[in-house]
């Protein structure tokens, strides 16, 4: 069992409770879109605790965060370690924000022993992990691997009509003299900490989730084009109520897809109606369908009766299925996972195997590197509310795992990325 304190325990949870006063609500909770000026305060108190323990900060054309601990081999890829700062408008104090600042911390405590790392050790945040503001989410990553383009990535808006494009160059300008990277580099591999956001850790009563993989996830914006009538003086037979046709659409999205299997998660997350007026037949109807498997021929399967059964109840209305994001489950590195389940069990710590039901960056970096997550528990299995709750324990015990692989990994001159594509 590791005897000699990896991390500074106190250090870190004081400072994750300091970047909750960034952005923080009256019910405790915090909201720090992305691109907001509280993400900027975000930035600004990270980068102080960066330079403190001498990293040096970076960022790129998507607007991620690079921490940088320079190592031996300065040309050698570097490890990434990381997850994002962003949070849903009724968002807590953990999801994304612990992830950071664990690896902050971990490379940190690394640094202050003495040793130099092999290769560059970076921490990471990630730009719009959330897709609170701007969607769909984890735009950061998808441009960083090359799966998004950034002309598309800038073109998307927000409610009030801001671009990302617009956003991210006035956030920019709030660190104007921040050395920018080119968009995308090799990596030998990359590690994320996170909180579960479901309850089979804490039912377990185990400490730390070594994550398997994440599952399949496809989104889609549907619209729903009716006309406007008059409530008292249009006939029903006469109406095309917009409103009306997504009821029937919900209806029997609900009674196929989400009646698939115990493990499919459907779900019709946003409803815009318009002109959403009392006396007014609705004449057009936008929503958001979020359908997540970890099988993904059968992910696919329901992905393709979603447009089908919108299409079938759309008369006398017309329907457009713009699909949004597929992203097909994934495995994380076995090296990876093993060399978790071997720190936490050094250490004293109950582990168990774990698949995401949430989706995270890593899923993204697991193409370009070898990747891995660890989950800590977090209270009831609650996230993306303003109650969502993780122990100090817990956080300081999945900090000290991750500082163990790092110091096991990115201390080797070795490199671990062998038969990854890489990107110049």
């Amino acid at each position: 069992m590791t005897s000699q304190p990896l991390i500074n325990a106190d250090r870190l949870w004081t400072r994750l409770m300091a970047l909750a006063e960034i952005g923080a609500t009256p019910a405790g909770g915090v909201n720090r879109q992305a691109l907001s000026d509280g993400e900027i305060a975000a930035w600004r108190r990270v980068i102080g605790w960066a330079r403190e323990a001498d990293l040096t900060p970076s960022t790129d054309a998507a607007g991620n965060l690079f921490l940088t601990l320079a190592g031996c081999d300065r040309a050698a890829p570097p490890f990434l370690i990381g997850s994002h700062l962003d949070s849903q408008p009724t968002g807590g104090k953990f999801d994304g924000a612990a992830g950071v600042m664990a690896a902050l911390e971990a490379v940190i405590s690394l640094a202050e022993q003495g040793d130099a790392p092999a290769r560059d050790i970076i921490v990471v945040a990630w730009m719009n992990e959330e897709g609170s503001r701007f969607a769909p989410g984890m735009m950061g990553s998808e441009a960083f691997t090359g799966e998004r383009d950034m002309d598309a990535i800038r073109a998307a808006r927000d409610a009030d009509g801001v671009s990302v494009g617009e956003a991210l160059d006035r956030f920019h300008q709030a660190f104007p003299v921040m050395p920018h990277r080119p968009l995308g580099f090799a990596a030998s591999a990359y590690l994320e900490l996170h909180i579960e956001q479901g309850p089979l850790l804490e039912a377990a009563g185990c400490t730390i989730g070594v994550v398997t993989g994440i599952q399949g996830k496809k989104t889609f914006q549907v619209v729903v084009e009716g006309a406007e009538g008059h409530a008292g003086t249009l006939a029903q037979r006469e109406r095309r109520d917009a409103l009306a046709a997504f009821a029937r659409m919900a209806s029997a999205l609900h009674a196929e897809i989400g009646t698939i299997d115990a493990e499919i998660k459907f779900t019709i997350g946003r409803v815009v109606v318009v002109p959403n007026a009392p006396s007014v037949v609705p004449s057009r109807v936008s929503f958001s369908i979020d359908l997540r498997h970890p099988d993904n021929a059968v992910l696919d399967a329901a992905g393709v009766r979603i447009a089908i059964l919108c299409q079938e109840n759309a008369a006398p209305c017309m329907v457009t299925v713009t699909p949004l994001v597929n992203a097909p489950s994934n495995a994380f590195d076995p090296r990876l996972r093993a060399s978790i389940a071997e720190a936490a069990r050094e250490q004293g710590h109950s582990a168990m195997e774990i698949l995401s039901a949430a989706g995270h960056d890593a899923r993204h970096l697991a193409k370009i590197c070898p990747a891995a997550m660890i989950f800590i528990p977090c209270r009831d299995g609650a996230s993306h509310v303003e109650h969502e709750w993780a122990e100090p324990a817990d956080v300081a015990a999945g900090a000290s795992v991750l500082a163990q692989v790092l110091r096991e990994i990115a201390f080797t001159a070795q490199s671990f990325a062998a038969g990854y594509a890489e990107r110049g």
